[in-house]
């Protein structure tokens, strides 16, 4: 039955939106890779889905280590043969307090390093498995972005952002939604689809008690993306089902 099931990799999936997304993709009766930095990390939040019958193994991929981006897909490659969704959900935000302006207060460091996980890690990690989504009848990627990212949103004067802008995190989402625009357009010809995805601002350790949205909620955009039918939408940028301008 196994190889009927479709195979998904969700990075930094050992909690809050990840863990998240691994649970219902899991329900819907996906095998589920559940990755993490911290094996041990990845092997409780695995335990706690499988505890509720799901089928969630974990693995551990930290994304920086472009080490860990050969020995996981060498792995999917032995087990599975395929990959049919790829979420890259892993990701840091170091700006500091949201709702300031960091352009002037962040340092060179500090944005590099964001741009590490938040952007090369993702092309790094996407190209080293795109030959094994290449194999899928119908590989998904998901990105995961943020509407911090949307450039029209921060040029237009009373946006529900146009005060925060914490530059390295933004910035850095900003180049990865032009990733999710390049990638599905050099990829359409495949039945690969490529999207950007805005879970909303939820309860998590980056989005703090502050956000409006729980969990449950900030998974769903993941989740209908990864599973998106044939006609889809490929190329774009989302929260929930709605468009969201770049």
């Amino acid at each position: 039955m196994s190889e009927h099931k479709k195979v998904a990799l969700i990075t930094g999936a050992n909690k809050g939106i990840g863990l998240e997304t691994a649970r219902q993709l899991a329900a819907e009766g996906a095998i589920v890779l559940l990755g993490a930095r911290d094996i041990g990390r990845g092997d409780a939040a695995a335990a706690a889905l499988k505890a509720e019958g799901l089928d969630v193994r974990p693995v551990k991929i930290d994304v920086d280590d472009r080490e860990d981006h050969e020995a996981i897909a060498a792995l999917i490659e032995k087990e599975f043969g395929k990959l049919d969704i790829l979420i890259n959900n892993a990701g840091v935000m170091l700006d500091g307090e949201l709702g300031k302006n960091s352009t002037l207060t962040v340092s060179e460091e500090k944005i590099r390093e964001t741009f590490d996980t938040n952007f090369f890690a993702v092309v790094a990690l996407t190209e080293t498995l795109l030959p094994l989504l290449k194999k899928s009848e119908a590989g998904r990627i998901v990105n995961l972005s943020s509407i911090l990212g949307s450039l029209t949103l921060h040029a237009t004067k009373g946006s529900p952002i146009y005060d925060a802008k914490v530059f390295a995190y933004d910035t850095s989402k900003a180049a990865l939604n032009s990733y999710t625009i390049h990638l599905a357009h050099a990829l359409r010809e495949t039945k690969i689809k490529v999207n950007s995805a805005h879970p909303g601002w939820v309860k998590t350790d980056m989005g703090t008690d502050a956000a409006p949205m729980n969990v449950v909620d900030g998974a769903k955009t993941s989740v209908w993306l990864a599973t998106l039918p044939e006609d889809g939408p490929t190329g774009g940028f989302f929260h929930m089902q709605d468009a969201l301008p770049w």
